[in-house]
């Protein structure tokens, strides 16, 4: 569905832990996670910076310079949120380019449209609510897909690989921003420390929210795959020269595949 205005659809609630909710997969995940993204979606960017120090900014701008530049180039943005990501891919494509920033978070995705209009966008940079494991598209469409801080958060990570090499073009790359394993060991103490005590109390604070997802966003990156896990799961989806760089440390690691 294109987004231009509408209502929010309601997610059924959940008794369940945000910790526990980590640990789903499926249905049951992709709900919980929605329904809690949709209680932040006014607060996300705000508390992005904040919670990273402002760090999330340099960590998209050097995701996107790995897009090649392609004129008139076809770009999708899965996991789009408030559309950070698709914003920077759009030069990338060249002025008679287009990018798609998907996302199944209508609440999300209102608030990212809110920057593409305000940046006079709106005619570059399309925002489409989709499952990152159903995207919809053709095979072949696109010649490049990016993801920012998105799959951690999908109900079947084979399956939304399996899709994403899927819709792109043969040669066409695919870039993954996301949370990862700190390569040093004093590092990951006090990533762990900030991110179980610090960082849910602060993000509460700030958004005021009671879904939980402050303590789930650190419990989601303890379940997901480390960097060279996710190398594998990229090349099982059969993504070739599969190779990614650690940031911060490896508190966040860009990967990078072509189909």
């Amino acid at each position: 569905m294109r987004l231009t205005e509408g209502a929010v659809n309601e997610q059924p609630g959940s008794e369940a832990s945000p910790r526990v909710v980590s640990t789903w997969s499926g249905p049951a995940r992709e709900q919980a996670v929605q329904r809690m993204f949709t209680a932040i979606a006014g607060v996300y960017d705000l508390n992005n910076t904040l919670l990273s120090f402002g760090l999330h900014h340099r960590w998209k701008k050097i995701t996107a310079s790995y897009i090649p530049t392609v004129e008139g180039g076809r770009a999708l943005d899965v996991g789009a949120g408030t559309a950070d990501l698709a914003l920077l891919v759009a030069p990338r494509m060249g002025a008679r380019g287009r990018v798609i920033a998907t996302d199944l978070n209508y609440a999300m995705l209102a608030e990212g449209l809110k920057k593409i209009a305000g940046k006079g966008l709106r005619d570059r940079i399309i925002c489409l609510q989709a499952n990152a494991e159903h995207l919809g598209f053709d095979d072949n469409t696109f010649d490049a897909v990016t993801t920012g801080f998105c799959m951690r958060n999908v109900g079947d990570l084979a399956q939304a690989t399996l899709e994403i090499r899927r819709i792109m073009k043969p040669g066409g790359t695919f870039l993954c921003l996301e949370f990862s394993r700190p390569v040093f060991g004093w590092l990951r103490a006090l990533y762990d420390w900030y991110s179980f005590r610090l960082l849910p109390w602060i993000g509460t604070k700030v958004a005021r929210d009671t879904t939980g997802v402050y303590e789930y966003l650190p419990a989601s990156i303890r379940t997901f795959p480390d960097q060279e896990r996710l190398c594998h799961i990229l090349r099982e989806a059969g993504f070739r020269d599969v190779s990614y760089r650690n940031l911060t440390g490896g508190i966040v690691a860009i990967h990078r595949a072509v189909k």
